[in-house]
């Protein structure tokens, strides 16, 4: 077996848990590959009982059998390890050294655990839908995908702005606001849902529209189906507006003529085999949990 392991900060409270993780990954004979960006944080730091590779990123798929990328650190982590795993159909396995970690689910205590399931196939593959956007004008080069949200913006502290929406090509609102969320059922627990958005199950094929901050108070977040093509045309007394595509922006004008839509490629999620959706939103945003008594 060969795995990635793939980072973007190595904090030093962290050390121990990645030191254990390299020990258990090596006591079983696992190949392991360290992204190169990450690989100088940790040398000096973690002993390596076997050398490691470097991994510099989406090309070394086609050159090299990974069977997972491991990564360490929260949700954000794992939305960048998705820029270089692209369209490899590699596994993703999320070690949670972060916050919440919706997406990253697998505790540091479990590290060792964890690696030995891995070595025995002892877990679920989840598919996660991309959201991909199409534009007039260049944006987010090699990779205009995402795994969590798109969202246009007002930038700083300029005035509401009106993003006129249409699906399939037939006018759904005018929405003046601060800004507007397309979020994949994945994102739906993320900055959508920090607006007032539903959470939504992973495997459900829709897309959430959640406004931010509408002057409106009638206007709601819907659900839709994510064989839909979302279009936009954005205006404002700024010349500038925002961008985003998961945790990566670009400044655009109302010159860009903007639309998205489903991806043509998954990635997939490593669950192990007691740790599911339902257990994962019930534990991290403490449903049923009475501290009343505590």
């Amino acid at each position: 077996m060969q795995v990635v392991v793939f980072g973007k900060e190595a904090k030093e409270r962290d050390i121990p848990h990645i030191q254990q993780l390299f020990d258990s990954l090596h006591a079983d004979g696992i190949n392991t590959y360290v992204f190169a960006d990450y690989l100088p944080q940790i040398k000096g730091k973690v002993k390596f009982s076997r050398d490691v590779g470097v991994f510099e990123g989406y090309l070394d798929f086609s050159v090299k059998k990974f069977d997972f990328v491991i990564t360490l650190g929260g949700d954000g982590t794992i939305l960048e390890a998705v820029t270089h795993i692209r369209n490899s159909g590699v596994p993703i396995v999320g070690i949670n050294l972060g916050r919440l970690g919706f997406l990253s689910s697998i505790e540091k205590k479990r590290i060792p655990e964890a690696v030995s399931l891995l070595q025995r196939g002892m877990f679920n593959l989840e598919e996660r839908q991309l959201i991909r956007v199409d534009s007039n004008l260049p944006l987010f080069g090699e990779i205009p995908f995402g795994l969590n949200d798109f969202a246009l913006l007002k930038r700083d502290t300029s005035s509401m702005i009106t993003i006129h929406t249409y699906i399939n090509g037939s006018y759904l609102n005018s929405y003046w606001a601060d800004g507007l969320i397309v979020a994949t059922p994945t994102g739906s627990t993320g900055y959508s849902l920090s607006c007032g958005g539903p959470i939504v199950f992973p495997d459900s094929g829709n897309f959430v529209i959640t406004p931010v901050a509408p002057h409106n108070l009638n206007v709601r977040p819907i659900v839709l189906s994510d064989d839909s093509v979302i279009s936009f045309e954005i205006e404002g007394r700024a010349e500038n507006f925002l961008c985003t595509l998961d945790s990566r922006f670009e400044s655009i004008t109302s010159a860009h003529q903007l639309a998205v839509r489903k991806n043509g490629f998954t990635v997939r999620l490593v669950q192990l085999l007691d740790v599911g959706f339902l257990e994962t939103i019930r534990n991290k945003l403490a449903w049923g949990a009475d501290s009343r008594n505590a």
